[in-house]
């Protein structure tokens, strides 16, 4: 009875974790280039069922939530007639320099420019490599073209690097709608020829509202039903104390 107390609680962490991560899936279906969190499960260990059992059978520990890694799938694309937002269309991301300090990668188009003139994400990390405009540039002036080539009055500037990596899905999240290389996902390389920036348009979040909120049904009624194993097993203990008293 032990041994199914201790499942159960296992069982309504794990599912704690996963209504967790829908809800913030929820919590950003307005952020720009935001990608969808996996969640997964993993059996605990097992064990002899005990001395009066049969060889061979065996009880589990329970189940742990595993962290999958983020949905990468492509959002859709919305139109902003705003010159400094671009959306990559195709397996790639920018890269930029948090405010920290840190290199990182995003699919989070909506840019501006700083008090110098810098390209910048709406969070403050700059782009990589630096990308400044002359001062006094108006937006207006400001063309980026498919293959990021940014100009500004028709006078090329520079260049917005796409850039890709093996498994993407595997990356480190960073939070800010940030991601690190790892070990798993492969270092960065360049991305595909077919991977493209559109200007004037932001990649929406690729969170489906209607799935997650099954996913979140679905979480909640496994975890009423771990804690009703656990008031089970509680009022089983509570009846063989009272036998042995």
């Amino acid at each position: 009875m032990i041994e199914g107390l201790n499942s159960a609680a296992a069982g309504m962490v794990a599912q704690r974790q996963k209504m967790d991560a829908v809800a913030n899936d929820l919590a950003n279906t307005s952020t720009t280039g935001y990608k969808q969190v996996r969640v997964g499960f993993r059996d605990l260990a097992y064990s002899q069922a005990g001395k009066a059992s049969e060889l061979g059978v065996r009880t589990g520990a329970g189940a742990a939530a595993v962290d999958a890694g983020r949905r990468m799938t492509q959002g859709a694309l919305q139109r902003t007639d705003r010159p400094l937002d671009v959306a990559v269309q195709g397996e790639g991301f920018l890269q930029v320099t948090l405010a920290d300090g840190r290199p990182a990668l995003t699919r989070d188009g909506a840019l501006h420019l700083d008090g110098q003139g810098r390209l910048s994400t709406g969070l403050g990390g700059l782009v990589r490599p630096p990308l400044k405009l002359p001062p006094g540039t108006p937006e207006s002036s400001i063309g980026i073209g498919p293959d990021g080539t940014v100009t500004a009055a028709g006078r090329v500037v520079g260049r917005l690097q796409l850039v890709s990596v093996r498994s993407p899905q595997l990356m480190q999240s960073l939070g800010d709608n940030a991601f690190a290389p790892t070990a798993q996902s492969g270092p960065v390389a360049a991305a595909p020829r077919n991977t493209v920036l559109t200007q004037g348009a932001l990649e929406a979040s690729n969170v489906d509202v209607a799935e997650a909120m099954v996913s979140m049904i679905e979480a909640q009624r496994a975890f009423e039903l771990a804690s009703k194993a656990i008031h089970t097993a509680d009022q089983m203990m509570e009846i063989a104390n009272g036998v042995k008293r």
